[in-house]
């Protein structure tokens, strides 16, 4: 046994450090939000409740009726039912519905979706009795979109978290490119 390990043992230092770490945390006040009042905001990029993306020049919804995110959705919470259009033989989107109670808020709908058409607010106080009120619907989607992502703040989280990452992964000025350049016949 060393020195240094005897003198740890007989005046018991780790315990005695253990104590003033608890006596230091007992002298500052607790910290506690009064939540009903108090709301904190959630973090940028958090993933909250489901919203349909309402196309700003006609007013509509964005889908298209593909299923990409029906079929990808790790739970199957996502069901698509569409129909035809007869004049212009595309897809119409007649019900929209997502379980909440079985989503596990991955965002991998938000993901596969080729037209951007779903997304993922920063709602967080969506808890309800029923579970009635937890099956989103088109009309219940849009409305989250209204709500909560209309205007700018829809158009920065687009920007901010689901553009192609190709821009993310851009050369800045001075760096070394090697561009390929194309042969020149005759040279």
């Amino acid at each position: 046994m060393t020195i240094k390990k005897f003198i740890n043992t007989v005046f018991m230092t780790e315990i005695l450090k253990g104590m003033a770490l608890t006596f230091r945390s007992m002298l500052t006040p607790a910290i506690t939000r009064q939540y009903p009042k108090v709301k904190r905001s959630a973090a940028a990029g958090f993933r909250g409740e489901h919203a349909f993306v309402r196309d700003p020049e006609t007013g509509r919804e964005k889908c298209i009726g593909c299923g990409l995110c029906g079929a990808v959705c790790p739970s199957q919470c996502i069901h698509i039912y569409t129909s035809e259009d007869p004049e212009t033989h595309k897809k119409i989107v007649d019900r929209y519905e997502i379980e909440l109670l079985r989503c596990v808020y991955c965002a991998f709908c938000v993901e596969a979706c080729p037209v951007g058409a779903i997304s993922l607010t920063e709602n967080y106080e969506y808890a309800d009795y029923s579970r009635e009120a937890l099956y989103m619907t088109k009309e219940k989607l849009l409305a989250n979109w209204d709500k909560f992502m209309a205007g700018k703040k829809g158009e920065e989280y687009f920007k901010k978290f689901w553009h192609p990452q190709a821009n993310d992964f851009a050369a800045y000025a001075g760096q070394a490119v090697f561009n390929h350049k194309p042969k020149v016949e005759g040279k």
